[in-house]
């Protein structure tokens, strides 16, 4: 009985290999070592039964539900992760673009100001953006986005698809997003134009944003805006930054000066936002999406589905070291 009971167990692990590993077909199996095909399913059960094979099936969408109470819980937020376990790599950032353009034109009503970002992230989102029926709506951008640099921001190209989507007419920040002195930077400001898309930007009851990094390859740390001493000191220092201000992981600004010379919304107005939505995608934007949480200037996350994992581990292994 025992020999019997070993030569099954062998021809049963023999039978699953072919068919889970080498994916054949029961048939192919079934010729291949002179049986029966029912004899080759009989097999396969007696593997599972025995043990020899374990099926697990995981429900994204589960992982999805569990990841969304866990990082609401922990940060007080709103929070939407896109299911993202089966988008291939590169069209990760358009699948999570697509949701938060539907998520966006789901809370829209007529005579929102909407502030905006730039960047490959705002400008997936606004790519996807759909024409909407709301009336009275304006769009307005939250930071300058004028480079000395050949790189694309899609500052323009962006507030333009939010114009278009929302029958608006776009409010341009026509300026560099950081001076290289406060003198001049405040004296752009005191001009009555630049007052007023300021004080729209501070107005403006949505803000839909990205976070950036501080890696070589940062979009800001592109467009020659900075000197080499100045990158080194951020990337010593920060995390990351919002509207092109650089956070430490507490979300605190990391450069004051450097700060004073920044144009656009201070991070302080995004928490008065009615809706104050971070977007982000990648597993690189997740330090700069936590200390953005940690300075409580979102009030709602769209986050890719790996990303989001990585964020809870990275907030769970924090606050066990707390």
């Amino acid at each position: 009985m025992a020999e019997t009971t070993d030569q099954r167990l062998t021809q049963s692990l023999a039978v699953a290999k072919l068919y889970y590993q080498a994916n054949q077909s029961q048939s192919q199996i079934a010729q291949q070592l002179g049986i029966s095909r029912p004899t080759v399913s009989r097999l396969l059960q007696y593997a599972r039964q025995q043990g020899l094979v374990q099926i697990r099936i995981v429900d994204p969408m589960q992982s999805v539900q569990t990841l969304e109470q866990a990082l609401a819980a922990a940060y007080q937020v709103e929070v939407h992760v896109v299911p993202t376990q089966l988008t291939p790599v590169g069209d990760l950032l358009n699948t999570v673009g697509q949701f938060a353009a539907r998520y966006l034109e789901s809370i829209v009503t007529e005579h929102d100001i909407i502030g905006i970002g730039w960047g490959k992230t705002l400008y997936a989102v606004a790519n996807h953006l759909e024409p909407d029926t709301v009336t009275g709506v304006e769009v307005v951008q939250l930071k300058g986005g004028v480079s000395y640099s050949t790189e694309h921001t899609y500052a323009y190209e962006s507030i333009d698809a939010f114009a278009n989507a929302f029958h608006a007419v776009p409010q341009y920040l026509p300026l560099p997003v950081i001076f290289d002195h406060q003198k001049t930077k405040e004296l752009v400001e005191a001009e009555r134009h630049i007052q007023y898309l300021l004080a729209l930007g501070c107005k403006a009851n949505i803000a839909i944003y990205s976070v950036g990094t501080v890696r070589e390859t940062a979009r800001v740390f592109q467009l020659e805006y900075l000197h080499d001493p100045e990158k080194r000191y951020l990337q010593q220092h920060a995390v990351g930054d919002i509207f092109s201000r650089y956070i430490d992981e507490h979300g605190a600004i990391v450069d004051p000066e450097l700060n004073q010379r920044t144009i656009g919304i201070a991070l302080d107005q995004l928490r008065a936002k009615d809706h104050s939505i971070l977007v982000a995608a990648g597993d690189a934007k997740v330090p700069a999406v936590r200390a953005a949480l940690n300075g409580g200037y979102p009030n709602c996350l769209i986050i890719d589905q790996h990303a989001a994992t990585e964020l809870l581990h990275l907030t769970t292994a924090t606050q066990e070291t707390e």
